[in-house]
């Protein structure tokens, strides 16, 4: 279908999971006019035909339609050429949503969706992460959940709250990142994970809800530790007033502030612009990563919707853990991109002689686990090889104690050859690619810019993946998409010729402008598609296997690696 048609129909499936009932082709109608789609009720019942033949919609009598489970879960994975820039757009229209007036304590706060399975501990922790004012506010709203299973739903204030309240006095604000924030001795030190609000398709702090990722309640014990966090910048000028706002806030119970800077002063290790201002808030998802990390299996969504602030309940009266940091660390938060032009700077593989040096990811298992590990390792290197990078890899025994290292060529090996032999080639996203279907397709899409982590080794953390189904035909595996000028496509083609011969895997070159595997490239260039180097990884993560995946790790001379 034309992709008018498929982004009309996108928004009436959002439009049916935002409302959570029964909608008339009128009211979709209205909603749709809201967001700039000017169909009428006839050409939404047109649309809503085609959506009820998917199994999207259903229709209930004459009251309208509903969205489906298979609704819900297209809308999920859909369109993620749209998906990548709806994550931000809908932090704009949650921050344009807030409404709260501090000298009332009253009017609509962004907030957080969690379910669980409650249970006095599972409740007993969030409490005391609230109480050490690990979060936005103690505020909370919480619902059962008619599933006849104990699970409940609890609604958190979201930092977005904060930035809400800035645009309403007048001040800019631009949220710019997503990620977590070591802690030591109590006191916020520097980000050490950042991903952009823009160009993905997941929520960034959703990226680090993985109970690897946080270390909430270390902080609460000893002082040290990693919580989850969120960055935003405001003119220079509007400081002072800024600053007032965050002092109304907490006397109505919303606290959150990390750090706020000066005129173009690093925050955290983020570096700032002149004339503008940096801002830290805790996530306000921090409870829920502690329960997280006790084991308990909680589904955080962030900034689902607006609450009115005066109906919720406070948990509890916090009393901050935290201290204030004031002086500036030197140590900077280290982009992906920056560390990854330099190793693909220093690729010097021959397409002619097949020597020469590669970009490497190394990934770890504990050393009794290593012949597990290679098994399955080798299972996709013979059932699917062009589901990995390349057929070279090694062995790195003892690389920590009690741990061996299995590289795997990474895929941003491939933009190495490609810009020495003078096609530039650019890294644009990591992503999930669904291979179920006629053609597979992307199905999540994070940038390399503005990321300080390789977006596979999140994926293979919060278990996204399922390589080993793959083999069979059905499955996810880790892909990444590059983009070349399309008038440099005839040569690339005739150059990635030779790199297939030289054992790299490639999925697709892509047309001028064409959407590849359901993911956009930009005007006038092509987009090609690779797998991803660490999917021998997520298989044995899969398969129950304890690993570190780490990518975009080192160089290393091929001559050193063994053969498949």
């Amino acid at each position: 279908m034309p992709q008018d048609t498929d982004r009309k129909m996108m928004e009436i499936l959002r439009i049916l999971a935002d409302k959570e009932g029964v909608l008339g082709a009128k009211t979709i109608a209205e909603e749709l006019k809201k967001k700039g789609y000017n169909l009428g009720e006839r050409a939404v019942r047109y649309h809503m035909r085609i959506l009820d033949e998917k199994g999207f919609t259903e229709r209930i009598g004459y009251a309208g339609r509903q969205i489906t489970e298979k609704g819900l879960n297209e809308l999920e994975k859909g369109l993620i050429y749209d998906q990548v820039d709806f994550i931000f757009s809908k932090f704009e229209d949650m921050i344009y949503q807030t409404t709260l007036d501090p000298s009332k304590g009253k009017g609509a706060v962004v907030v957080n969706n969690s379910t669980f399975t409650y249970s006095k501990k599972v409740m007993d922790i969030i409490e005391k992460v609230f109480k050490m004012g690990i979060a936005v506010s103690p505020y909370t709203n919480t619902y059962p959940i008619k599933d006849g299973n104990n699970k409940i739903k609890v609604e958190t204030v979201c930092g977005t709250t904060i930035d809400g309240m800035l645009l309403n006095q007048g001040i800019p604000v631009i949220p710019q990142y997503g990620g977590v924030v070591k802690v030591e001795d109590h006191v916020p030190v520097r980000f050490t994970e950042l991903i952009a609000y823009k160009k993905t398709s997941m929520t960034p702090l959703e990226a680090f809800t993985d109970r690897e990722m946080t270390s909430v309640l270390q902080v609460i014990d000893e002082g040290n530790g990693l919580i989850p966090a969120n960055f935003r910048i405001i003119p220079a000028s509007a400081k002072t007033q800024a600053m007032e706002i965050f002092k109304d806030l907490e006397k109505i119970g919303i606290f959150g502030l990390l750090k706020i800077g000066d005129d173009g002063e690093s925050v955290l290790g983020i570096p700032v612009d002149d004339n503008m201002v940096g801002i830290a808030v805790i996530g306000g998802i921090s409870p829920l990563c502690a329960a997280n990390e006790a084991g308990f299996d909680v589904d955080i969504k962030l900034a689902e919707n607006t609450a009115e602030f005066s109906e919720m309940k406070s948990i509890t009266s916090p009393k901050p853990l935290l201290k204030t940091s004031y002086s500036e660390t030197d140590a900077k938060v280290k982009f992906l991109l920056s560390k990854a032009w330099n190793l693909i700077y220093n690729v010097d593989f021959n397409l002619e002689t097949q020597k020469g040096k590669v970009i490497a990811n190394v990934s770890y298992v504990k050393n009794e686990d290593l012949e597990d590990a290679l098994q399955i390792f080798d299972r996709v290197m013979a059932s699917k090889p062009n589901y990995c990078t390349n057929k070279f890899f090694k062995i790195i025994p003892d690389v920590e104690p009690g741990k061996t290292g299995i590289a795997t060529i990474c895929s941003l090996t491939i933009d190495g050859i490609l810009t020495k032999n003078g096609i530039p080639a650019i890294p644009q996203y990591g992503g999930i690619l669904e291979t179920e279907g006629k053609e597979p397709r992307f199905i999540e899409l994070t940038a390399y810019s503005g990321s300080s982590l390789d977006p596979h080794e999140v994926y293979i953390s919060k278990n996204m993946t399922s390589v080993l189904d793959s083999l069979n035909g059905k499955g996810r595996i880790l892909a990444s998409l590059r983009e070349i000028p399309y008038i440099a496509r005839p040569r690339a083609i005739e150059v990635l010729e030779d790199v297939k011969e030289a054992g790299f895997s490639i999925l697709k070159v892509g047309k001028p402008s064409e959407l590849v595997y359901n993911a956009k490239v930009e005007l006038y260039r092509a987009g090609i598609v690779a797998p991803g180097g660490l999917n021998p990884i997520a298989a044995i993560r899969e398969a129950g296997i304890h690993v570190e995946p780490k990518a975009v790790e080192t160089l290393m001379n091929i001559s050193d690696m063994e053969e498949f």
